[in-house]
């Protein structure tokens, strides 16, 4: 089993705090969507398994493909992958792209899953990300989709952004409200090369402070389990049945084909990505770096992947692939967050409270071989 991730590194605004790779020379689009049309031609082979069982539009903001242009990339696809198991198209959109005329041409797709990149329903908080929409027009956005029958629906929100007061909780109330499929919540986090970045080097602004962040974390956890949403990832949320299959399979280790400018891929022995600009991805000129993962990388993903998800680490599995060594040393390192109930020890396995989630990073860390 495989998953096919497509790169859209075109953004019309950059926000604050994005350090994901992309560009606001849009010019290029119709460029790029050939070059990695012929990219996904000539890498279809590196994949050990041709079935694929998701695919992922991502960005950037893949929602600035036209209905034509993401439909070409499913076709091709399909012509190049078994894709009789892909059971979840996910494209990701911008609330203020979704507009009725864009809705009912996505509709002709097979596109059957939207994530929406809402971030808050307080517009000082959007004006400050330097988001392009307002907090009623996410709201149409989701009711829009809903109208043209679209039942499978995620949203992201950003918690931890100070100088705003309490907005967290009315975020919080109008996203459980919309009543979606799926929520991802997600900490403010300060990248330095990104404008918010700046902003703290210039004493613009001040994070919260660790005790602030543990506890709208805790809110986010109890209003959203409150309203029926399995907490079952650090920064995921979902009604029942509808965790996103694509992002799972990268916490699960299935091999996985990215395409376009920034994209990474993983064949479970090697891990590539593209370091090609857009300009140079455009012209045709296509680089990547790679790395072949040891015994212990591993380890080390499978811990991290592992200790992130309600699941946890599977013991047996640690044993069985690595070694009864390692098995000893991750469940005696673990002792310490076991007393300090941080991490639940269950029969064979050992996993993070979702309450404690946010501490999941140290964790892993102390767990690393």
């Amino acid at each position: 089993m495989s998953t096919l991730y497509l790169h859209i590194p075109f953004c019309r605004r950059i926000c604050t705090y994005c350090d994901f790779y992309k560009v606001g020379a849009t010019a290029l689009l119709p460029r790029v969507v050939e070059v990695m049309h012929r990219e996904m031609q000539e890498r279809a082979a590196v994949l050990h398994s041709p079935r694929l069982t998701s695919i992922y539009f991502g960005g950037g903001t893949p929602s600035l493909l036209s209905a034509r242009d993401i439909q070409g990339f499913i076709d091709h696809a399909h012509a190049l992958f078994d894709c009789s198991e892909v059971s979840e198209i996910t494209l990701e959109a911008n609330p203020d792209d979704l507009t009725p005329e864009y809705v009912a041409a996505l509709r002709t797709t097979s596109v059957n899953r939207l994530s929406l990149g809402i971030q808050s329903f307080d517009d000082r908080v959007l004006t400050f990300m330097n988001r392009r929409h307002t907090a009623v027009e996410a709201e149409a956005a989701v009711e829009r989709l809903r109208a043209a029958g679209y039942d499978n629906i995620s949203i992201d929100v950003i918690f931890g952004v100070a100088g705003f007061g309490n907005t967290l909780e009315e975020t919080l109330r109008r996203a459980v409200a919309l009543d979606v499929e799926h929520i991802s919540a997600y900490h403010l986090t300060v990248e330095e090369q990104t404008k918010l970045g700046l902003m703290v080097r210039k004493g613009e602004y001040v994070p919260v402070t660790e005790e602030q962040s543990e506890d709208e974390y805790l809110a986010v956890h109890k209003a959203l389990e409150a309203a029926g949403y399995e907490h079952y990832e650090v920064s995921n949320f979902a009604k029942q049945g509808r965790r996103a299959q694509h992002n799972s399979a990268y916490w699960t280790g299935v091999e996985y084909l990215g395409i376009g400018p920034g994209a990474h891929s993983f064949t479970g022995e090697k891990r590539c990505w593209c370091t090609s600009s857009v300009k140079q991805y455009a012209e045709g000129d296509i680089q990547f770096e790679s790395e072949t993962l040891t015994m212990r990388d591993h380890l080390n993903e499978y811990v991290m992947t592992s200790l992130r998800r309600k699941e946890g680490v599977d013991l047996d599995y640690v044993e069985r692939r690595f070694g009864a060594s390692e098995r000893m040393r991750i469940e005696s390192a673990a002792k310490e967050w076991i007393a300090a109930g941080v991490v639940e020890a269950r029969a064979s396995s050992l996993a993070v409270r979702p309450e404690r989630f946010l501490l999941s990073d140290a964790v892993i860390e102390s767990l690393f071989a």
